[in-house]
Order: C-alpha cells, then sequence, then structure tokens
C-alpha cells in the first residue's frame, strides 16, 4: 500500500467492479429462511461466535437450508458468491469494526455500516440461492438430524476448524432443524 502525504492511505484498485445477474432476486426462500433462524434463540450468538473464528454465516445459512430440504451441502459454491463475501460483505464487516464501539460520534456510521453489510449478506444469499435452486438432486436418505451435522460440517472454513468447533456445531443443528424439510415454524 503506498502512503500519500499527510499519511493518508492510498489503497490500490486491484480489480475490476463485480458482476452480479441483471435478474438477482434478493427476495428467496433462503432470505426468508435466513431471517427466521436468526430469530431463533441462541442461533445468531452461535453463528457469530462462529464467524470469529472464520466462519461464513452465510455458508452455515446455506447448510441448514438445504439440510432442511434433505440435500447435501458440499462446501462448494459459485465464485461470485465467494468474491462478493471477500470483497464486499467482508469488507464491510472490516470497516464496521475497524470503529470504536463506545464512540458516540461513530453511532450512526457503525448503524450504517451495520445495514449495508445486511444488505450485503443478502445479496450474497441471493447468488448462493441461484445456484442451490438450480442444482437437482435427489433428496439425502439420511436422518436430518445427521445431514444438517455434515452439512454445517462441510461449511467448516477448514477440517481443523470443524472438529475445534464440534460440539458448537452439534448446537446449532438442533435449532436449525425444523419439523419437516422446508417447514419454517418457530
Amino acid at each position: 500500500m503506498e502512503t500519500a502525504p499527510d499519511d493518508i492511505a492510498i489503497i490500490p484498485q486491484t480489480a475490476a467492479s463485480l458482476a452480479l445477474p441483471a435478474d438477482l432476486q434478493t427476495d428467496t426462500e433462503l432470505w426468508s429462511f435466513a431471517l427466521l433462524c436468526w430469530q431463533k434463540p441462541g442461533v445468531a450468538s452461535a453463528c457469530l461466535l462462529l464467524q470469529q473464528q472464520g466462519w461464513s454465516v452465510t455458508r452455515i445459512l446455506c447448510a441448514a437450508w438445504l439440510a432442511n430440504q434433505r440435500r447435501t451441502y458440499t462446501g462448494l459454491e459459485a465464485v461470485t458468491v465467494t468474491e462478493w463475501r471477500n470483497r464486499v460483505t467482508v469488507a464491510l464487516r472490516d470497516v464496521k469494526r475497524a470503529l470504536p464501539k463506545e464512540s458516540e460520534s461513530c453511532y450512526d456510521l457503525r448503524a450504517g455500516l451495520a445495514r449495508l453489510e445486511l444488505e450485503a449478506e443478502r445479496v450474497e444469499l441471493a447468488l448462493a440461492w441461484q445456484t442451490l435452486n438450480t442444482e437437482t438432486e435427489e433428496p439425502a436418505m439420511q436422518d436430518r438430524n445427521i445431514l444438517i451435522i455434515g452439512n454445517l460440517t462441510a461449511a467448516a472454513p477448514c477440517a481443523d476448524s470443524a472438529r475445534a468447533a464440534a460440539s458448537d456445531i452439534h448446537q446449532l443443528a438442533s435449532a436449525l432443524t425444523f419439523s419437516r424439510p422446508g417447514a419454517q415454524s418457530t
């Protein structure tokens, strides 16, 4: 990174703008599922704890949604999803985290960045939805509780992260499993 006069950091532009599909719909079943899950006791705190350990909350939610559809999550995702997460969602989160929480003068800025981060996650889930919704696969025959644990494990950033978070995965699996495929009850 170059330094300009008066110690102003200049961030070099490293890539072109992201290309999003023109027909991208952000109000999807996956987004509705994510909102419902976030309201369930313990889900938000467990997801945010895993996020601090390098996990992607959107990958966790995709894994859970697929398990509730009796589908397997492989952990593979479209390049556009990963690129959006890395270049937009994480960048907004990093800026938000850089602001002092205790500073009243930054309150509105932090709140605005939090809203933008949520919208970035919504776009990220919409991008994931495009891939997940077009994939055709036979329903998994295994028990949904076992399936969701496998899916959440596949959502881990690496095998070591999954092993380290085994108890968190089991707790989250219980909270994110609904009574029947596609059912969304509280």
